[in-house]
């Protein structure tokens, strides 16, 4: 997230500035070839990756800077602005700060937080208490009927603190038959257990944080759960929102459970059966805290090529623009540039857009096609679900999305990796494009990790979109993750042959060529809410 919390004279300066035409920055000349330019891409990069754009914050001058950029290219290229004929979406958000120092009191139990738990909100309210609620441990908390899976059967949680595994039970059982086995299934990220919870009526919630279904340690949750946090804004103050979202140390939850005479570890064995039933501990929480509430406007970069005989239905192409700013540290101010993340992709964008305004220049598109540049994504998908509500385009009309989060600015490679499996007919459309590039499709080394969930394209396959996630965040280059991501480090290098990146483009053009074309609506193959959604919008 952006690390400075910004007063109220700054945010009134930034809604000023945003609220002028578009922001201004400086031109830059473009390579006008046929195929992928390198050198389009080396000056993107370059460019919004520099110490000049402040880590691309959201809510900074860094975003005032990266919005005007990527409007004047796409306006230079000659698409439209998608937002009411405008280039800027608006993306309200509010910042919420929960004071950390709160305690959360079970029976004769004390926990700290930080140490023993986390627990934030996102409902804009300043103060948040809970008192003498009552506990109940709900297994791994998903209500999937897919999978024939209900843990909440039988047990009314309104007003309840709920106590829920993280992961899914394919995981803790390395089961294929069990949910999707080590591959993670939405039903097993953090954001849903919240979501569920909500939908059950529960007062709070807290996840048991265990380093291998996670996959981070405990150090990852404490930071990303404490200071401030950005979030969505409807018209009732969230009230709809979790009042709170909290985890717990696995230390923590066992002396909990310890104090209710129940063997954390005896349940959490039994949860793993789909006839598990929801435990009361017969103890009772107590937890307050106050909140630092304020409110600013961000903005989504969104642009269009009109379709000549379908305008109506669109191809969306997208990648967040947004990295984490400037810190400030003992030693003076960090910038972090995120150069591959996901300087690289908002570059691809750009020269994607430019490729494909030349082909449509040359023969039009039947369908329309949105090129969109999120904010937030950093901070919890924000800019990509305020797209997906529908205020650019419904999302019954987009026929499917490309996303790209970190691309290959290495070599190029004789595969593209495909995040997610048997979900889509999106999949056949990679396969058939990675083959004509005499490549091959290799599936998430990683799928624990549960990527597909966790970037921008989510916000729109939740809609019912079908989306394709063009990922390559240290795939190719081992030094990446443990020194780089989310790092200082992320840099432009001239070094780089970005091979990677001209291939993945070359395939996601002819991808985005074929269904501006051919008239497909591509389909969700495996049963979700997903499926669902997309079903009942074409009813």
């Amino acid at each position: 997230m952006a690390s400075t919390l910004l007063k109220s004279a700054s945010l009134s300066l930034l809604v000023a500035l945003f609220g002028c035409s578009e922001p201004a920055s400086e031109k830059t000349p473009l390579e006008n070839t046929a195929g992928v330019s390198l050198s389009n891409i080396k000056q993107h990069i370059k460019t919004l990756a520099s110490d000049d754009f402040e880590g691309r914050g959201p809510l900074t001058h860094g975003e005032v800077k990266t919005v005007g950029y990527l409007s004047e290219q796409y306006k230079a290229l000659g698409l439209t602005g998608a937002y009411k004929g405008k280039y800027l979406q608006p993306v309200k958000m509010a910042m919420v700060t929960a004071n950390q120092d709160m305690q959360l009191k079970v029976g004769d139990l004390s926990f700290e937080s930080g140490k023993d738990f986390t627990a934030r909100t996102e409902q804009l309210q300043p103060l948040i208490d809970v008192r003498n609620s009552d506990i109940v441990f709900v297994g791994y908390g998903i209500n999937a009927p897919e999978y024939n899976w209900n843990d909440y059967k039988n047990i009314d949680v309104t007003g309840k603190t709920v106590v829920v595994l993280v992961n899914d039970p394919g995981f803790a059982t390395q089961n294929d038959a069990l949910f999707t086995g080590n591959a993670m299934t939405y039903y097993g990220r953090w954001t849903y257990k919240y979501e569920e919870a909500a939908r059950q009526g529960a007062k709070a919630v807290f996840i048991v944080h265990e380093t291998a279904p996670a996959a981070y340690p405990w150090g990852v949750v404490e930071s990303s759960n404490t200071g401030t946090k950005y979030t969505l804004m409807d018209n009732n103050l969230n009230a709809s929102k979790l009042p709170v979202m909290g985890w717990l140390t696995l230390d923590a939850t066992e002396k909990m459970f310890n104090a209710a005479k129940l063997n954390y570890q005896d349940l959490k064995q039994a949860a793993l059966n789909d006839d598990f039933k929801a435990t009361p501990l017969n103890l009772k929480a107590n937890l307050a805290f106050k909140n630092e509430v304020s409110h600013a406007k961000s903005h989504n970069v969104v642009a269009q090529i009109t379709g000549s005989e379908s305008p109506d239905e669109y191809v969306v192409i997208s990648a967040h623009w947004d990295h984490f700013g400037t810190k400030q540290t003992d030693t003076g101010p960090k910038i972090y540039n995120g150069a591959v993340d996901n300087a690289s992709g908002t570059a691809a964008t750009l020269e994607i857009a430019r490729i494909m305004s030349k082909k449509n220049k040359q023969k039009p598109f039947k369908r329309s096609i949105i090129f969109a540049n999120f904010t937030a994504e950093e901070t919890g998908l924000i800019g990509s679900e305020e797209f997906a509500s529908g205020a650019v385009v419904p999302t019954k009309q987009m026929v499917g999305l490309l996303n790209i989060d970190g691309m290959n600015v290495l070599d190029g490679t004789d595969y593209i990796l495909q995040y997610g499996k048997d979900l889509s007919t999106m999949e056949n459309y990679l396969a058939k494009a990675a083959k004509s590039q005499g490549r091959f499709v290799k599936m998430d080394p990683r799928p624990q990790n549960g990527l597909f969930f966790r970037s921008d394209h989510f916000s729109l396959s939740k809609q019912g979109v079908p989306s394709l996630l063009f990922m390559s965040l240290g795939d190719t280059d081992p030094e990446y993750i443990a020194h780089k991501y989310h790092k200082e480090a992320d840099d432009y290098s001239a070094d780089w042959s970005l091979g990677g990146v001209k291939q993945d483009i070359d395939l996601i053009v002819d991808i985005a060529t074929q269904l501006a074309n051919n008239g497909d609506w591509p389909k969700w193959t495996s049963e979700s809410d997903f499926k669902a959604k997309r079903a009942q919008d074409k009813q």
